[in-house]
């Protein structure tokens, strides 16, 4: 550079001591990221050359070193979703953290070529402050290609790791908010504002990308660009968690709320809003019936009937079971608990009719019994008696032996109670006790004193025989 440079102030006032020279490497490569959403121009490159220098290179109008000089920046503040940085200040503090730690820097457009020096400050000879060196142009080329000799490889993956698009995070879903990531196995949750990450969560379930923003989020953007404190940006992940629409991420919650009992649910699941949406969508979107421990061990017929007919037990806390009791998803439909399904289950039930003639014989024994047993009592109430495969569900997801089916006045007992003439007796008793106390039933006081009367008429007519 033979020709006489331009000299102009950066007018640093102070110099961001905590800033490495990664950090202000990602500063450069947000900048062109920028002119690249901006420019809708071509993918930014950053690379190496044969020298041992890197380029960060984008395609767009050409750095000039009034924005250097710059404040907010009018056209970034009318794109806040648009873009990553909103000040030219950031710039400054890279290159003013690149002199102290050795890089030089040099930097091309079309318009001009920039580099750095310490120099007198003007009316201040005995001040030197950090001056920018502007000469012609060295190079007529598209966008602006930033060098810099003396950094590693290691400083600048440092520093492309602050950004989404260099990542192989898995995507979830992709919102009107944001976008909800996989959290890569062993790290902390990751928080990007339009790509750039701005803090992590140790305790998050995903890492998200905020690419609607807040005022609240902008204002706390602070000249750092890191650790950003949750106030500001976690209502919008509310935000991007209520917009998800697909069971990726909401089976991904529900899985979390087994970890309520040992206290290491992550805490997208101690948001209420949060886990009613997410169980609200799995219950539109699949079939699940919910279920705590407890009713899992006391359901367990009911519950395994539910498997055979394709849904899929999800457990829940019991916090939730009682949250979710009286909700609905946005389709109308009950959250179907245990409760929920078992009522279902008995709307449809249809019993499967065991005709005589498809018994075994030693079935049809037993059959043959009842009115032998029915002889025993005085006026037995029923005239219809049948057998079926399967029966109703009781209340505690049982499936009974038996059930008096009043509407069509008949007794109606299950396949399994002919094994024996002892288990076809009792059931067919404690049926016959429901018609004998007017239909009350079971546990009932009318219900306990028709089946006591039952006994005792069995006992009489076994003594006198």
């Amino acid at each position: 550079m033979s020709e006489q440079a331009r000299k102009f102030d950066l007018n640093m006032e102070e110099v961001l001591e905590a800033w490495g020279v990664a950090d202000a490497a990602r500063e450069v490569i947000a900048n062109a990221l920028d002119e690249q959403a901006l420019t809708e121009t071509s993918e930014v490159e950053i690379y190496e050359d044969d020298q041992g220098r890197w380029h960060i290179r984008d395609n767009g109008r050409g750095l000039r070193h009034e924005h250097l000089t710059q404040n907010e920046d009018e056209e970034k503040l009318n794109n806040p979703d648009k873009v990553i940085g909103k000040f030219g200040v950031g710039l400054k503090d890279a290159l003013a953290t690149f002199y102290r730690n050795g890089v030089d820097v040099t930097i091309h457009s079309k318009h001009e070529t920039i580099t750095v020096e310490k120099a007198p400050k003007a009316d201040f000879e005995d001040i030197e402050t950090l001056h920018g060196l502007i000469y012609p142009p060295e190079r007529d080329i598209d966008g602006t290609d930033v060098v810099l000799d003396g950094i590693t490889e290691s400083q600048i993956d440092q520093a492309k790791s602050n950004f989404l698009r260099f990542t192989d995070d898995e995507l979830l879903e992709e919102t009107k908010f944001g976008e909800v990531y996989a959290s890569p196995a062993g790290e902390d949750s990751r928080i990007y504002v339009t790509g750039l990450k701005v803090a992590t969560e140790e305790n998050f379930l995903f890492s998200y990308n905020i690419t609607k923003t807040t005022k609240q989020v902008r204002d706390a953007l602070n000249r750092e660009r890191s650790n950003v404190g949750r106030t500001a940006y976690s209502s919008r992940v509310k935000d991007i968690l209520r917009e998800c629409e697909t069971t990726e991420v909401a089976q991904r919650l529900v899985d979390d709320f087994e970890n309520f009992t040992d206290g290491t649910t992550h805490d997208e699941v101690n948001w209420k809003p949060i886990r009613l949406h997410a169980v609200k969508l799995l219950n539109e979107r699949d079939d699940v019936v919910f279920a705590t421990v407890d009713e899992l061990h006391s359901n367990a017929d009911l519950l395994n009937h539910a498997r055979r007919d394709g849904y899929r037990v999800v457990t829940v806390p019991e916090n939730i079971r009682n949250e979710i009791q009286d909700e609905r998803d946005s389709e109308g439909n009950r959250l179907r608990d245990v409760g929920t399904y078992l009522e279902e289950y008995n709307e449809s039930f249809e019993y499967d009719w065991v005709p005589e003639d498809e018994m075994t014989e030693d079935e049809r024994e037993v059959w043959n019994c009842r009115d032998d047993i029915l002889d025993l009592l005085n006026n037995p109430p029923v005239e219809k008696i049948r057998v079926s495969e399967t029966i109703r569900m009781t209340e505690r997801g049982e499936m009974a032996n038996g059930v008096w089916d009043g509407n069509e006045q008949r007794i109606v007992i299950r396949r399994q109670q002919l094994n024996s003439v002892r288990d076809f007796a009792s059931t067919l008793l404690h049926e016959v006790a429901h018609p004998r106390s007017g239909g009350a039933p079971d546990l009932s006081k009318p219900f306990e004193d028709a089946l006591t009367g039952l006994l005792g008429e069995v006992a009489e007519a076994a003594i006198s025989n």
